[in-house]
């Protein structure tokens, strides 16, 4: 086909609801991210709350699958509860979704917090020895800035600050 043919032709602007469907094809998003990423592609705020409606009811956009599906992904990288609740309530989910997801981690046993951070110290530093405190410390602040409690992070590393 000439090229003056092909020029000629525009392909229709995407409708609000497309466009929620092509974002969500690539992966889950929470309504409001939905909504926001929608208006930054030029969507006013009406339609594109009736688009992400539209992808709700459809089934394609669902806060409590995204919801599960993010702690999922976080709490497999590494990251403990408290940065994944933080981050999922960042998204603009209502508590009893972030509670749903914290019950399907459960449901898939990933939700021994200690194990894990023992686990990620290991991979991390290796094994330690009793004059290692400083090492011990060292992990034990980098499991608190991954988002594991205080008690999480003295069980996996042994540091008492006291000591």
């Amino acid at each position: 086909m000439p090229d003056s043919l092909r020029r000629g032709r525009r392909r229709p602007e995407p409708t609000p609801a497309q466009r929620a469907l092509a974002l969500l094809v690539r992966r889950e998003h929470s309504r409001r991210e939905l909504e926001r990423k929608l208006a930054a592609r030029g969507v006013g705020p009406e339609d594109a709350a009736r688009a992400v409606e539209r992808m709700a009811a459809e089934g394609w956009q669902d806060d409590t699958r995204f919801a599960a599906s993010l702690a999922r992904s976080r709490a497999s990288a590494g990251y403990g509860p408290l940065r994944i609740r933080i981050e999922l309530e960042s998204h603009g989910l209502d508590a009893g979704v972030v509670e749903a997801a914290f019950a399907a981690l459960a449901e898939d046993g990933e939700d021994d917090w200690d194990a894990s951070a023992r686990e990620l110290v290991a991979r991390r530093f290796g094994e330690f020895g009793p004059e290692d405190a400083g090492r011990r410390r060292k992990a034990a602040e980098f499991l608190i800035r991954r988002g594991f409690g205080i008690g999480s992070a003295r069980r996996a590393t042994g540091f008492d600050p006291e000591d």
